[in-house]
């Protein structure tokens, strides 16, 4: 029997079980360890839906490194809005510094069109960005992803971190919506 979840007025069926999530994570946490050898990278989630994936992710990295934690948000019900309705916070000076943006999915890029320019005025020395998911066909804006852990089609998904309407982010797994 296939897995599934109700959420509100929407039916989502297993998409992503929490195994491959976590295969994707680690292999994403390989590549920066290889990279970063020699290095303290500040990571910085933007929040609500990487937290999740920031959390396995630090587990899995071999290296010291910081985290500061940034709050962008751009999605309603099911559907990006299309503009980044909030940014709270960095705090940290970045100058000089090795910078990993942690995003949990990368659709239509608004968000990160929005902030990359305000941390490119604070001169990193680097600036990478890790998605553990990446939406190639919803893609608006030239946005190069450093670290992506699964390529997945244009479909709404929620868990392991992602809503819908606040509902679904507590998920092991990663459901995809359906018709009913």
């Amino acid at each position: 029997m296939e897995k599934r979840v109700r959420l509100n007025d929407k039916s989502f069926r297993l998409y992503k079980s929490e195994s491959e999530i976590i295969a994707a994570v680690r292999n994403v946490a390989h590549q920066i360890n290889e990279d970063y050898i020699g290095k303290r990278p500040l990571l910085i989630p933007v929040l609500n839906g990487s937290f999740m994936f920031a959390s396995d992710l630090l587990k899995e990295l071999m290296l010291d490194c910081e985290l500061c934690f940034i709050k962008a948000a751009s999605y309603q019900g099911t559907a990006s809005t299309g503009e980044v309705t909030s940014i709270i916070g960095l705090s940290e000076n970045i100058e000089g510094r090795h910078i990993i943006i942690i995003e949990d999915i990368v659709d239509t890029g608004n968000t990160l069109a929005k902030i990359l320019p305000l941390f490119y005025e604070r001169n990193p020395a680097s600036l990478k960005i890790a998605s553990l998911l990446y939406k190639p066909n919803a893609l608006k804006h030239e946005i190069n992803l450093d670290y992506v852990g699964m390529e997945i089609p244009n479909e709404f998904i929620v868990g392991y971190g992602l809503d819908y309407d606040g509902l679904g982010r507590n998920l092991r797994d990663i459901y995809q919506v359906t018709e009913e």
